[in-house]
């Protein structure tokens, strides 16, 4: 399998680096593009073919990602549209972009894949949401269920679902982050240095996902397992609904 990702920015540069440490695909049949040299620079002495063409990183692939930002999804296919065929398949991966958009662009010949990771991908720890287009055949499909299920966890939804998708996981990872730098902040108030507080609450967000994950119970479930009568978790609890905890993430995902 060949792959390439054109557009080597914040995304595709965290998708290479993630398929860098896995075994499904060696770096000798990975091409990166990008028409700033700066952005291909980290991947020297990885082993991957790295260009600043990007029709030379179509030509030939089993897979091509194209990985900007919307507003130059357009521009890009229209560049590289002769150097696809129809034995390829086409991941594009620009939050807001349609199949019905790719289609114009590169004819409805061509296999197309919208693609919506996170940065997490990086790590292969990302979540991952693909919407397959009709001419993807079973094989296709599995191949690209393979990719990005070795980069962390990967599902299939309709594409009137995308734009949600994006807010719970791909937005979802900031607002994450930002939890951890709240509770960060309250760490150092009360007495801990911050690269300490940090560690702390890192380590207790995992154990909280993991206890999640290997339980499978609702997250009431386990909170209420540590919420003892008067105790000091749900005083914690009610503080924080006081102030809008809930509210103010159920908000931020709907704007």
């Amino acid at each position: 399998m060949k792959l390439s990702v054109i557009g080597c920015g914040a995304m595709g540069g965290s998708m290479v680096e993630g398929w860098l440490k896995t075994d499904i695909i060696k770096p000798a049949d990975i091409t990166a593009a990008d028409p700033y040299e700066g952005s291909l620079s980290k991947f020297s002495g990885t082993g991957i073919t790295t260009t600043t063409d990007n029709n030379l990183a179509a030509k030939d692939k089993d897979i091509v990602c194209v990985v900007v930002k919307p507003w130059l999804v357009e521009q890009v296919l229209g560049g590289i549209k002769n150097s696809l065929s129809e034995k390829q398949t086409l991941i594009v991966v620009a939050a807001g972009v349609s199949l019905e958009k790719v289609k114009s662009v590169v004819g409805n010949e061509i296999s197309v894949v919208l693609c919506i990771p996170n940065t997490a991908i990086a790590v292969k720890a990302s979540m991952t949401f693909i919407v397959p287009d009709n001419n993807i055949t079973p094989e296709q499909l599995a191949v690209v269920e393979s990719l990005f299920n070795s980069t962390g966890s990967c599902m299939k939804v309709a594409e009137n679902q995308l734009s949600a998708a994006t807010v719970l996981a791909s937005c979802g990872i900031a607002y994450a982050m930002r939890y951890v730098r709240a509770a960060s902040e309250g760490g150092v108030q009360l007495g801990f240095k911050a690269d300490a507080a940090k560690d702390i609450v890192l380590q207790t967000v995992k154990g909280a996902v993991e206890l999640l994950q290997a339980s499978g119970n609702h997250p009431e479930a386990e909170i209420d397992k540590v919420t003892t009568p008067g105790g000091l978790t749900i005083r914690g609890l009610n503080a924080m609904e006081q102030n809008g905890f809930s509210n103010a993430v159920i908000r931020g995902l709907l704007a």
